[in-house]
């Protein structure tokens, strides 16, 4: 019994909360459909009108696949899938997802180090977002994004060796991930198409996302099921969660331009309130997604 906290290290009990449930088909004999990947996604364009009325985009573009969106406005490839719950209203299309980790996390498994901790703890986030046409060209969408880490990781964090980032009861956090905020994205926006395959939008969140660095990890494919933020993320997209963020952007074809006016700091160690908006930093992104496969960015910031 001595080891058993050792053989239960990073359990999984529950994750992906969505992953592997049905989409709903809109057809009134709905029948269970497998989750949408980006071959199913990449057709709407060219499918009928009153087949793809009620069907999910983008939240940026009538014309893109929805598998195309990261956090924020980032983009990630069209093959990337998309597992979720997806309600279809009559004007409204509703879609939910998460992920839930349980675990034992010890850092030094055998003792040997005078660094690293240990606790039980769940990682989590949960998103729902909403959209609905606007006439012929318009797109109004609303995104949100949860995280209860901190009840179900504590408000000083996990232990995550070489991990820094943010602070815990004024000290700097080192060898720990914080939690996440309760509110990690409240944000709305608003899509116009001005010519075929041209479009602008603007969005504001409170928090949201600012056009700055690559999608927030657990966007990523790559860490679909890591339960531990990566030792990157404070260097890579530490700006996720930004109170008061405003992104204006252009889109032709595969291409798109956008700025944003943020508030340039991390949120503050108290995970349940809103932070006071400062707007004083920017950020310029071009992303371009030459194929499927592929999506690649530029940037400057200041």
């Amino acid at each position: 019994m001595k080891y058993l906290p050792f053989i239960i290290i990073n359990l999984l009990c529950f994750a992906a909360i969505a992953q592997d449930h049905p989409v709903h088909h809109m057809q009134k004999d709905s029948t269970t459909q497998k989750p949408m990947d980006a071959n199913h996604m990449k057709m709407m364009p060219n499918m009928q009108h009153d087949t793809i009325k009620h069907m999910m985009s983008s939240q940026f573009s009538r014309d893109l696949p929805m598998n195309r969106d990261g956090s924020g406005t980032s983009w990630v490839p069209d093959e990337t899938p998309m597992y979720m719950y997806m309600v279809h209203g009559k004007n409204w299309m509703h879609m939910f997802h998460g992920s839930v980790f349980m675990r034992y996390n010890k850092q030094d498994l055998f003792n040997r180090g005078s660094r690293g901790g240990s606790q039980f703890d769940a990682p989590n986030w949960f998103m729902y977002m909403a959209q609905r046409k606007v006439g012929k060209n318009g797109l109004f969408a609303i995104n949100t994004m949860f995280s209860f880490d901190p009840f179900t990781v504590g408000p000083g964090g996990y232990p995550l060796l070489y991990q820094t980032g943010e602070s815990y009861k004024g000290a700097k956090l080192v060898d720990k991930q914080h939690p996440h905020d309760l509110f990690a994205e409240l944000s709305l926006a608003y899509t116009q198409r001005v010519a075929k395959n041209t479009e602008v939008y603007l969005s504001v969140g409170m928090p949201g996302e600012p056009a700055l660095g690559p999608p927030v990890f657990m966007h990523r494919l790559s860490a679909m099921n890591n339960p531990d933020a990566p030792l990157t993320h404070h260097y890579a997209d530490a700006t996720h969660i930004t109170f008061g963020t405003a992104t204006l952007g252009f889109r032709y074809k595969n291409v798109k331009l956008e700025g944003s006016v943020f508030t340039g700091r991390e949120p503050d160690e108290h995970r349940y309130n809103f932070d006071k908006p400062r707007f004083d930093s920017y950020s310029v992104r071009l992303s371009v997604n030459p194929s499927k496969e592929w999506a690649y960015r530029f940037l400057t910031d200041g």
